[in-house]
C-alpha cells in the first residue's frame, strides 16, 4: 500500500470515529434527559462534551487499563443500556466496556449489560430535594454551575435559591450573574444566565433561582418561595460550629444543613471514606471538611488498608485564596499579609489533624504544614509516610491503580499516568485526589514512601460537596463503577 493510500485510509477511519462519536453523544444526551441515566468514562463526565473531548477521553481510558477502548465499543454498550428499563443511574461505560472485553467471545452486549446492571432494579423512587446556597463565593458559584448543568429532569438536587447579604438591585443581580457566567480560572459557564429584577432572581438555563437577601439565617421563611424541607449548603465560612449552624434550622423550610468547611461539634465527612458512618436519618448538620482533607484522606485510607501507616508528614503546596492580600497589607495571621501573587507563603493547615475525624486510626500520626504559592487554583499535597509493610514504587502504584479502578473510592481517586503533569492540568478535575504515579518515591528498604497528590482545591472539592449533598438528601442513584 502506498503512502497516499495509507493516508486516505487514516482519513476514512478518523471520519468513521467522529461519526460514531456524534452518535454516542446523542445516546448520552437521550439517556440523561429522557431517563436520568448519566454515563461517565472512568469517572470523567460525558454530558456536554464535544467530539474531540470524547475521543481524547477514550485515549486516556485505553492507557489507564492498558487495553484499547474505542468509541465503537462505547456506542455498542451505550445502545445496549438504552434498551434496558433502568431507574435513574450513573454508569461508568469505560468500566463496562473493559469488562465486556474480558468476557468470552460471542457474548451479546445487551445480555452482558443486563447482567451487570441487574442490581438497579432494587432501587426505589427518588424524591427530589430542594437546595439553597447560603453564600455565593468561589465554592458557591461552582456548586451552582454543577447543580444547574446536571439538573436534567430534576430528579435529584434542585437549586431553588441563593442567599446573599445587602440590597438586591438590578446592578447587584447583574454582577452576580456575570460572576456566575464568567470565571477567570474555570472559564465560561456552559449555559445561560439572565437577570429577572421583578422576581429578584437569576434565570439559569431557563430555570428560576431566587436571590434572597438576609442578615441572619433564622430570619428566612423559605416556604414563601415554594421551598420546603430544603438542604442548605452554607459556604459563607461565617458559621463553623453546631450552635451557629443550627440557626439555619430555625427558619422555615429547612431540613438539613451542609457546611463547606471543617466544623466543630458536627460530623466532618470525606465522602467515600466515612459518610456511611453518619446516617441522614439521625444527623441534621454535616461538614464536608476541607479541600486538603478531601484530597489526602482517600489516599491515606487506601495505603493504610493495604500497607499500614505508622506516622507521616503532610506538606500542602496550596494555591492562594481570597483570605490572603493582593498587595502587602495587615493580616491577622503571620505571613499571609504579604502579596499572594508574588510570594510563597509558609502558613499552617489543620488537614493533618483533621484526617483523624474521618479516619480515627490516624489520631496523632500526622504532622502538617502548608505553603501558599502564586497560582490561583490547583494544589499539591506531599505525603511522607512511614509504612508498616514493605513495598516498592511498582507495588504502591499497583495498589493505588486498583483503588482508582474499583471499590468505594473510585469517585475520589484519579490515577495519573502523565509524565508531564503540572498544576494547570488538573484544573477542572472532579476527583478530589489525583495520584501522580510517576512522582512516587519509595525508600530502598521499602518502609517509607513519598506520595504526590494533586487536587483542584475548588472544582474537585465542590464535587465532593455535591456527592455528600446527594447522600444527605437521599437522592443518590444506582451507580456502577
Amino acid at each position: 500500500m502506498s503512502k497516499q493510500d495509507t493516508y486516505e485510509k487514516e482519513l476514512a477511519f478518523q471520519a468513521d470515529r467522529r461519526r460514531a462519536t456524534v452518535a454516542f453523544i446523542k445516546i448520552v444526551s437521550d439517556l440523561w434527559y429522557d431517563n436520568s441515566i448519566e454515563l461517565v468514562l472512568f469517572r470523567n463526565a460525558l454530558i456536554d462534551r464535544n467530539v474531540s473531548e470524547i475521543l481524547d477521553l477514550h485515549e486516556y481510558a485505553g492507557a489507564f487499563v492498558n487495553k484499547p477502548i474505542s468509541i465503537f465499543d462505547s456506542v455498542e454498550i451505550a445502545e445496549a443500556i438504552k434498551k434496558l428499563d433502568m431507574p435513574p443511574a450513573k454508569l461508568d461505560i469505560g468500566k463496562l466496556t473493559y469488562e465486556y472485553h474480558l468476557e468470552p467471545e460471542g457474548i451479546n452486549a445487551t445480555s452482558f449489560v443486563s447482567k451487570k446492571l441487574k442490581g438497579a432494579q432494587d432501587y426505589g423512587i427518588i424524591a427530589p430535594k430542594d437546595v439553597v446556597l447560603y453564600g455565593f463565593g468561589r465554592i458557591g458559584r461552582l456548586l451552582a454551575r454543577e447543580l444547574m448543568t446536571k439538573t436534567g429532569k430534576g430528579s435529584q438536587l434542585r437549586l431553588r435559591a441563593i442567599v446573599t447579604r445587602g440590597a438586591i438591585t438590578e446592578t447587584v443581580l447583574e454582577k452576580r450573574a456575570s460572576l456566575l457566567k464568567n470565571d477567570s480560572v474555570h472559564g465560561d459557564f456552559a449555559g445561560t444566565v439572565a437577570v429577572d429584577l421583578e422576581k429578584q432572581a437569576l434565570i439559569i438555563n431557563g430555570t428560576t433561582v431566587q436571590i434572597i437577601s438576609a442578615n441572619a439565617p433564622e430570619d428566612i421563611d423559605y416556604t414563601t418561595y415554594g421551598i420546603d424541607n430544603a438542604l442548605v449548603i452554607d459556604n459563607t465560612g461565617a458559621f463553623r460550629d453546631k450552635e451557629a449552624l443550627s440557626r439555619h434550622l430555625v427558619g422555615k423550610g429547612v431540613e438539613k444543613v451542609l457546611l463547606t468547611a471543617p466544623g466543630k461539634g458536627i460530623p466532618n465527612i470525606v465522602h467515600g471514606v466515612n459518610h456511611l458512618d453518619h446516617s441522614p436519618d439521625e444527623v441534621n448538620i454535616f461538614s464536608a471538611a476541607s479541600c486538603t482533607t478531601n484530597a489526602i484522606t482517600p489516599i491515606l485510607k487506601a495505603i493504610d488498608d493495604s500497607l499500614g501507616v505508622q506516622s507521616g508528614h503532610l506538606e500542602t503546596i496550596h494555591a492562594y485564596t481570597n483570605d490572603q492580600n493582593l498587595v502587602d497589607n495587615m493580616h491577622n495571621k503571620y505571613r499571609r499579609g504579604r502579596a499572594a501573587a508574588l510570594n510563597m507563603v509558609i502558613t499552617e493547615t489543620g488537614a493533618g489533624a483533621a484526617v483523624s475525624k474521618a479516619l480515627p486510626s490516624f489520631e496523632g500520626k500526622l504532622t502538617s504544614n502548608a505553603i501558599r504559592v502564586p497560582v490561583p487554583n490547583g494544589s499539591l499535597a506531599i505525603l511522607n509516610l512511614d509504612l508498616e509493610k514493605k513495598t516498592s514504587v511498582a507495588g504502591l502504584n499497583t495498589i493505588m491503580k486498583k483503588y482508582a479502578l474499583e471499590g468505594n473510592l473510585v469517585e475520589q481517586i484519579k490515577y495519573s499516568i502523565d509524565n508531564e503533569l503540572v498544576s494547570s492540568d488538573i484544573v477542572g478535575s472532579s476527583a478530589p485526589s489525583i495520584y501522580d504515579s510517576n512522582a512516587t518515591i519509595v525508600r530502598a528498604d521499602g518502609k517509607n514512601a513519598v506520595i504526590y497528590v494533586w487536587y483542584d482545591n475548588e472544582y474537585g472539592y465542590s464535587h465532593q460537596v455535591i456527592r455528600l449533598a446527594k447522600y444527605i438528601a437521599k437522592v443518590r442513584r444506582f451507580t456502577y463503577y
